[in-house]
């Protein structure tokens, strides 16, 4: 397990959300993970995935499958 510098994060709104004020922001420029927080919440929890598995978890949504 490593530490990962938040501060560097780049977030933006996903391209998925719907505009109605329950959105995720993502931020992907933090090398080998994607960071994932709460739009509503900016200063709350983050969640961290390795880019494999965002992808998995992301393509799961476009075709509605749930990942393995």
């Amino acid at each position: 397990m490593y530490e990962i510098n938040m501060a560097d994060a780049t977030w933006r709104t996903s391209s998925r959300s719907g505009g109605n004020g329950n959105c995720v922001e993502v931020a992907d420029n933090l090398g080998a993970v994607v960071a994932v927080r709460d739009s509503k919440d900016r200063s709350g929890a983050v969640l961290a995935f390795r880019h494999a598995a965002w992808a998995t978890f992301t393509a799961s949504l476009k075709n509605g499958t749930p990942p393995a």
